[in-house]
């Protein structure tokens, strides 16, 4: 997992891949709080990829926040991101990943990086 150089860099990209409007928001401060790491990849020194792992500081890790830019998707750079972000929690002794996507994601994340099915459930708290 490597440094973040700038959080101004993710709220944009996580803009452009969560459909919202960049805001003023901590990137630094949260995956200092809350990450057990991050991964990021660049192009000409532009931020084009980025995965969260966040924990509960045992053993379970969650991706959350990956994103990839637009145009550089499809190109294994999301699957690339997936297997170093897995590296890093398993280096960390985590026992489990953890992942969840909306269904158009579901080959991507279930195919391409290996996740596999499990029961949960989830309230959504905001409308």
């Amino acid at each position: 997992m490597v440094r973040l150089r700038e959080g101004v860099e993710v709220e944009a990209l996580h803009a452009e891949g969560f459909a919202h409007v960049p805001r003023e928001f901590d990137w630094r401060k949260q995956l200092a709080e809350h990450s057990l790491g991050w991964v990021t990849a660049r192009t000409a020194g532009a931020l084009v990829g980025f995965v969260n792992v966040a924990w509960d500081g045992a053993g379970h890790a969650f991706v959350l926040d990956a994103v990839v830019a637009s145009d550089h998707q499809r190109r294994g750079l999301g699957t690339a991101l997936a297997e170093h972000a897995v590296r890093g929690a398993r280096r960390a002794g985590c026992e489990w990943l953890h992942v969840d996507f909306e269904p158009h994601l579901r080959g991507f994340h279930l195919g391409s990086c290996g996740f596999s099915t499990t029961g949960a459930g989830v309230i959504r708290l905001k409308n």
